[in-house]
């Protein structure tokens, strides 16, 4: 028999955190997610996402052992100003048992109809800033730290169950050159002339501070006609600041602004860290840091995690300066080989931009949809 039960003590949600390192146990691919981070996200005195969002946290349990998980999620900015009937359900995980899929979900459907929703999708976080889709490729690839690993049985439980793919992603693989291309350092210079742009250039973390709030802003402006996109925040952009900014080299930043100051594109490189997360089994301390700072000292794989362009520089080149600036720093850094992040899949002019560097697709993963 299955029972479900809400997670609502410090213990549970310790539980509900952990559950994927029994699951995913000495498995090869699996990239185990930071405890303390998964547990401050979730937690509503924390995360700042609670101001526009509530969420429920359950717990699956066959002959008293923990089977499966799931958070069920509304976002009230999406709901209400963006009219999207939608209930969100994220962190699923569960054994190969379909029958636990099932009454996991159907927590999703209690609240969506509790709140006259009309239709449930995911996995999927608090907003689109967040790990989404079930991965339905790649299933011998390491996950990154913004992405979930999953086995292929998740995707199929949610096509036995009636569910479709709503929203895809794709990932990619690239090879970097030892010089650059010609006509990107020739284009490049041609970019900045025309346009009067210029590369800013950090020394420490501090220098990085004062563009942060102006590099969400333009991710706002990059990707707002997306099918996914719920805007970002100030608290949120608050929050991620202090979460992300201790993984992130001035080294691996790129802002490009115009003759006025004014931040128009900028791009975030970092050392990938899928490796050293996975030494580090879920925890920082005592010995975790040290394996995140040796991948970002030494290192020959990088992931492409944002890049963010003024819609009035879109289609100017202004890529062309990024990755001339990019190429330098992979040369200098010894990295060979760059990871992008999930795109989506009809985003075409992102995919676009990869296509001198030997591009592979090497992992998908998609958000399912059912009416409820």
């Amino acid at each position: 028999m299955i029972t479900i039960k809400e997670a609502t003590s410090k213990s549970d949600l310790k539980a509900f955190v952990t559950f994927p390192f029994s699951l995913y146990k000495d498995h090869k691919y699996w990239v185990p997610p930071l405890i303390k981070d998964e547990l401050e996200t979730l937690d509503r005195s924390k995360n700042p996402v609670f101001k526009n969002a509530d969420a429920w946290y359950y717990l699956a349990y066959k002959n008293d052992k923990i089977v499966g998980r799931i958070a069920v999620i509304l976002n009230h900015l999406e709901i209400n100003e963006q009219q999207k009937k939608k209930i969100r359900f994220g962190w699923l995980d569960m054994v190969d048992d379909i029958e636990v899929t099932k009454a996991l979900l159907e927590k999703a459907y209690q609240k969506g109809r509790e709140h006259n929703l009309e239709y449930a999708e995911g996995p999927v976080g608090f907003s689109n800033m967040e790990k989404a889709g079930i991965l339905t490729m790649g299933y011998e690839e390491m996950n990154t730290m913004i992405t979930w690993y999953h086995h292929p049985y998740y995707a199929s439980h949610l096509e036995q169950l009636g569910y479709e793919k709503q929203a895809t992603w794709v990932e990619y693989t690239l090879k970097i050159p030892e010089t650059i291309f010609e006509k990107v350092a020739k284009f490049s210079k041609i970019v900045r002339e025309r346009y009067k742009l210029s590369v800013i250039r950090f020394k420490d973390k501090k220098e990085i501070l004062p563009y942060v709030d102006e590099m969400f802003g333009l991710l706002n402006k990059t990707y707002n006609t997306l099918q996914t996109f719920v805007p970002i925040q100030q608290y949120q952009i608050d929050y991620y600041k202090k979460k992300y900014f201790s993984f992130i080299h001035p080294d691996y930043i790129c802002c490009i602004k115009d003759e006025t100051g004014k931040l128009i594109a900028f791009s975030i490189v970092m050392p990938s860290f899928s490796k050293a997360l996975k030494k580090a089994n879920g925890k920082l301390f005592p010995i975790g840091w040290n394996y995140i700072l040796q991948a970002q000292k030494k290192n020959d794989t990088a992931a492409f995690y944002l890049i963010g362009i003024d819609p009035e520089y879109q289609g100017k080149g202004v890529t062309a300066i990024i990755f001339e600036e990019m190429q330098y720093l992979f040369n200098s850094k010894g990295i060979h080989t760059v990871e992008t992040n999930p795109e989506l899949k009809e985003n075409t002019a992102v995919q676009l931009l990869w296509k001198d560097y030997n591009p592979v697709q090497h992992k998908e993963r998609s958000t399912f949809r059912k009416s409820i």
